[in-house]
């Protein structure tokens, strides 16, 4: 089973919203078939190790770290492939959270005489799909915060300058990580000090969908992120009242706009997330400004944290910190990270983690 999670993980930025799967087939003592879902729309991992097992299939025992699916989608259903190929006995991770076929192609199978044992290593299995799986129970994406800063904690000097703070090495890595991702979030504030394009520069990666939050619709028409609309969408949340001319300019210009309740002058984040997980989007790495972060924070919607820390101090009593507002009161209130892991970037420090609330 192992192996099949191993083989899920190669699909990683490719097959979003769908989850990563992979498959081994098992004969005699030996594995005769392999396969994970390559990307979304197209075979899934039960097809390709079946395909590459060709007519070994039949008596074999198939491992595989998600239910396979009973429903037609994309592509025809998995289960009817496994009970035709005469696979004997089925091994399976974790149960599919997703209600059109959650639970029908275990049933499925037995009727059809094959044996199948469930929940085995099924705590890896959906911490590997831990985004489809909140994607599907709680109907919201997966919230990845990010940051830079220096030892002092500072993101940006007290003029707002931060580039850069952390080395290419660093900024290289958060590229791949943005591949991965159905969304990139950050704040108008940051767009009208950076002018970011919040791009994948990595050939390899896909190019998320932009999204700023942007209250009162006041995203530059001269922004690189609408010079280049045509290469990933860009997303402009507001709230209600946000100036109606301007809005329709941005959705001229090729935007896509979801307008939220108005909440305190703000857009409703919550409510914003809810309308992109209705877009399938499945996992959002949130990049800033200290705003955009705090407010994630407060209503406790990121689920994981990565903080590069550059090995630099900034100073100054108004130079920006990552995360502002009136904090808490007590430190036994303070949000945890669990599952932390340290990695190195040149000099550079990453500490990334799961986000547990008080």
């Amino acid at each position: 089973m192992a192996l099949t999670l191993e083989l899920a993980g190669k699909g990683r930025g490719k097959v979003e919203p769908n989850p990563m799967v992979g498959a081994v087939l098992v004969k005699n003592g030996e594995i005769i078939g392999k396969g994970y879902h390559h990307v979304f729309g197209g075979a899934h991992a039960e097809i390709n190790a079946i395909n590459e097992a060709s007519d070994k299939c039949k008596g074999a025992i198939l491992y595989v770290s998600m239910e396979p699916c009973a429903h037609f989608g994309k592509t025809a259903p998995c289960v009817d492939a496994i009970i035709k190929a005469g696979i004997a006995r089925v091994v399976i991770a974790v149960t599919d959270p997703n209600p059109i076929t959650s639970g029908k192609g275990i049933k499925k199978l037995k009727e059809a005489g094959i044996e199948v044992k469930t929940s085995i290593m099924e705590l890896q299995a959906e911490k590997l799909n831990a985004p489809f799986f909140k994607l599907m129970q709680k109907g919201l994406p997966y919230v990845i915060v990010k940051w830079a800063m220096s030892l002092d904690g500072k993101i940006s000097t007290h003029t707002g300058d931060s580039k850069w703070i952390t080395c290419e090495e660093s900024r290289n890595y958060v590229q791949s990580i943005r591949g991965q991702m159905d969304g990139v979030m950050v704040g108008i504030n940051t767009v009208m000090r950076d002018d970011p394009l919040l791009t994948c520069r990595h050939k390899e990666g896909k190019n998320p969908k932009r999204i700023v939050v942007d209250s009162r619709s006041s995203l530059p028409l001269n922004s690189r992120l609408l010079k280049t609309v045509c290469d990933s969408d860009v997303i402009v949340a507001v709230n209600r009242s946000a100036p109606e001319e301007r809005v329709k300019r941005l959705e001229q210009f090729g935007c896509k706009i979801v307008c939220t309740n108005n909440l305190d002058g703000h857009v409703d984040l919550k409510e914003l997330f809810k309308r992109l997980a209705q877009m399938n989007m499945t996992n959002i790495l949130v990049e800033g400004g200290s705003r955009i972060i705090t407010s994630v924070f407060e209503h406790k919607l990121a689920d994981k944290l990565m903080v590069f820390i550059a090995p630099i101090i900034i100073g100054g009593e108004r130079a920006i910190s990552p995360v502002l507002g009136n904090g808490i009161k007590k430190v036994s209130e303070a949000a945890e990270i669990s599952e932390v892991i340290v990695k190195r970037f040149s000099n550079d420090t990453l500490i990334e983690g799961i986000l547990r609330y008080k």
